[in-house]
Formats: C-alpha cells, sequence, structure tokens
C-alpha cells in the first residue's frame, strides 16, 4: 500500500511499482496518488507491473489518483502478463535453456526499476539477489 500526497504546486512523482509472482502466491498493490487543491502543475505518474510466472499466481492491483486541482498531468495504469513464449523461443532458438532464458527476460524486467542506480556492482549484486529470491515451480 502505498500514499504519495502532493501538497504544493509544481509537484512531480513517478511511482513505478513492479511485482513477480510465483507459485500460488497472491499479491495486493494498492496505490494512491493525492494532489491536494494547492498543487497546481502536478505531474504525477502511477505504474504497477506485474509478471506471473505460474497459472496460480494472484494480483489484486488497484491504483488510484485522487485529484482536488485543476491543473495537473496525472496517470495512472496497471499490466498483468506472463514471460513472452516468443522471446523465449527466440533465445531457446539460439541455444540458451529455458530457464536462462527465463532468467534473463527476468533480469531485464527488474533491470528498469534498477535503472537509475549509477553503482553499477551494487545493481548488479542487488539485481542477482532478487532473481534468486524467486521461487521455482508452482
Amino acid at each position: 500500500h502505498t500514499i504519495i500526497e502532493h501538497e504544493k504546486e509544481h509537484c512531480t512523482s513517478n511511482e513505478l511499482y513492479k511485482g513477480i509472482l510465483s507459485g500460488k502466491s497472491i499479491a495486493v498493490f494498492n496505490g494512491r496518488i493525492h494532489v491536494h487543491k494547492a498543487a497546481q502543475k502536478t505531474d504525477a505518474i502511477q505504474s504497477n507491473q506485474n509478471l506471473l510466472l505460474s497459472d496460480n499466481a494472484i494480483i489484486h492491483t488497484k491504483p488510484e489518483l485522487e485529484i482536488y486541482a485543476d491543473d495537473v498531468k496525472c496517470t495512472h495504469g496497471a499490466t498483468i502478463g506472463q514471460l513472452d513464449e516468443k522471446g523465449i523461443f527466440y533465445l531457446r532458438a539460439r541455444g540458451i535453456k529455458r530457464e536462462e532464458a527465463q532468467k534473463m527476460m527476468m533480469r531485464a524486467y527488474i533491470g528498469e526499476v534498477l535503472s537509475g542506480m549509477k553503482n553499477n556492482e551494487t545493481k548488479e549484486m542487488l539485481l542477482e539477489k532478487i532473481i534468486g529470491n524467486i521461487p521455482e515451480g508452482d
């Protein structure tokens, strides 16, 4: 659950919240951007993207905008999907095993969240830790 409060003029926010679910996991995203009346010229973006690795995983997502100012640019949205089978096929056609192809695609998916990090060593360590914590199987 997240809440972003915009109380003054010219506020900016860009919330990118990603989930990876496997097995029988269930997750919830409830995010709210609250733009107060005095927060004219606010620019707010909220995005919830979810990757389901099994047919039994469930995500309940509810992005919200609560806007009381009238001169704003605000967007929100949510996506839910699975790994792209065409992408996996493409990688497998080049001799990459399915499990490794899936990990490559998940690295790209997670990489967007970490893209702002300047320390590449720390970024790579975090990426590997996240990938390593994703359970396998149904």
